[in-house]
């Protein structure tokens, strides 16, 4: 990639989430102001102050850390001011709750902005459709009657288009059997299907194959590879146990094996086979087996112009958060854990991907990025704006305000868990996901004129 790029790159990055940072941060300051409250301290970010200058006594600051932001509001405490602090009227529980939640609304404001912004320029939407491939025979899935060429139109209750959107809606799934709808010639019939938890992906999968597959150009002499037998030509159709349905989803698999034996099954004409290949640590640590495919890592989007319905895609965005939230829960079940979200990094890496592809795809990015931050910050945990509400909510409950010492301990006591949590969670971005992010930024983007918002996808057979 050129300097002019990699430059258009990480300034869009810093502009957009700096953005969604920003207006999350001017809500609460802009509601402080009307409530009558004292604004001392305006920040993006977190640490220590990169630069910054003082206006009308705000102090703003753009800091190190771009993990959030922050505004700095001396009477948002329900308790007493401590000794030797300015003495200033404390909010009243009302306001209190007007601050906390006008951060949130400001990002659904934003995103809701973005969406309208998508219907105008339309939406680049992947073609990979989940159209079945072989069904292997005497399988539950052949016992009901489905065939190679039919076409997934839904899993779950929630249509699908593409591979992705078909995986992704089984992962977080809270159910092992779940409804899935076929079209055949014109006919869709409804099936329940059981989807398990692949080991090596950690989500849980339908046992579903798709019609196209990474082939085998060049095998290494000497690599795990050539001593596991693959050979020119082989089509790829699982690895690990996990269905493949792109290169970037078996080149993560693979970086993610280092020295682990996992079975790869390939169709070799017309024969199936499964072998071993135990890939060995590359350069960065990640797993490699010495092969070359035959896909070109191109990616190909259709356009639709006009874009989704703004509150359509914002509607699809908001389930899909409370979805994955859910999973969370139902983890057990799912296969979904604490370690599969995403840090600053993670998020900033996708940010990065996104806008290096297209920048529309950033746009719905940045709709999904808006809406998280803004129901994850209502959460009633005392150092988000949802701890806020609590509080106040308590006072007006109790009829006095809580006291200072308990507001404190509960503070530095969730702002610990808060800092430990996204510690965790960048480290897997850094160590688990990194390989995938960079594989993913490699990728090049076709963009098609594509039919109309609304139309149906065609049929499968």
């Amino acid at each position: 990639m050129h300097v002019l790029e990699w430059l258009y790159v990480i300034a869009a990055v810093v502009f957009l989430f700096g953005a969604s940072v920003f207006v999350h941060e001017y809500g609460h300051m802009w509601m402080a102001r009307r409530c009558g409250l004292k604004v001392e301290g305006f920040s993006i970010g977190f640490g220590p102050r990169l630069f910054g200058w003082t206006h009308a006594g705000v102090q703003y600051a753009w800091r190190l850390i771009p993990a959030g932001g922050f505004v700095s509001l001396p009477q948002m405490a329900s308790s007493q001011p401590a000794e030797g602090a300015e003495p200033l009227p404390p909010a009243s529980p009302g306001a209190r709750i007007l601050v906390a939640v006008s951060g949130p609304v400001m990002n659904g404001i934003f995103a809701f902005g973005i969406a309208v912004l998508i219907y105008f320029v339309g939406l680049p939407v992947r073609v990979n459709p989940p159209i079945i491939g072989a069904v292997e025979p005497g399988s539950p899935e052949a016992k009901l009657g489905i065939r190679a060429g039919d076409r997934i139109v839904a899993v779950n209750g929630q249509p699908v288009n593409s591979w992705d959107e078909v995986q992704m809606t089984a992962a977080l799934a809270p159910t092992n059997v779940l409804p899935v709808t076929i079209l055949r010639e014109g006919t869709r019939t409804t099936y329940h299907l059981p989807a398990t938890v692949n080991p090596s992906l950690g989500l849980k999968l339908l046992d579903l194959e798709p019609t196209e597959h990474p082939v085998v150009e060049q095998v290494v002499a000497g690599s795990p590879a050539s001593v596991a037998g693959l050979k020119t030509s082989d089509e790829v159709l699982t690895f690990a146990g996990a269905p493949i349905v792109g290169l970037d989803q078996l080149v993560g698999l693979i970086k993610k094996r280092p020295g682990a034996a996992s079975p790869i099954e390939v169709k070799r004409g017309k024969e199936r086979l499964t072998l071993t290949v135990t890939p060995k640590p590359g350069p960065s640590g990640s797993g490699v087996i010495g092969v070359r495919f035959t896909v070109s890592g191109t990616a190909v989007y259709e356009l639709q112009k006009p874009g989704p319905l703004p509150w359509t895609l914002v509607a699809q965005v908001c389930q899909q958060t409370f979805d994955t939230v859910g999973a969370l829960v139902h983890s057990g079940r799912t296969g979904v854990q604490v370690s599969d979200l995403s840090g600053p990094p993670g998020i900033l890496a996708m940010l990065a991907v996104e806008i290096k592809a297209d920048y529309r795809l950033a746009l719905k990015f940045m709709v999904l990025l808006n809406i998280s931050l803004g129901l994850l910050n209502l959460l009633p945990l005392p150092v988000l704006d949802g701890g806020h509400v609590a509080m106040a909510v308590a006072e007006l409950v109790r009829g006095r305000p809580l006291s200072r010492r308990f507001e404190e301990a509960a503070t530095v006591a969730f702002a610990t868990l808060l800092i430990c949590f996204m510690v965790y969670v960048s480290y897997n971005d850094i160590a688990r996901r990194l390989p995938l992010f960079k594989a993913l930024f490699k990728e090049q983007v076709q963009i098609e004129p594509g039919a109309p918002a609304g139309n149906p996808p065609p049929p499968g057979r």
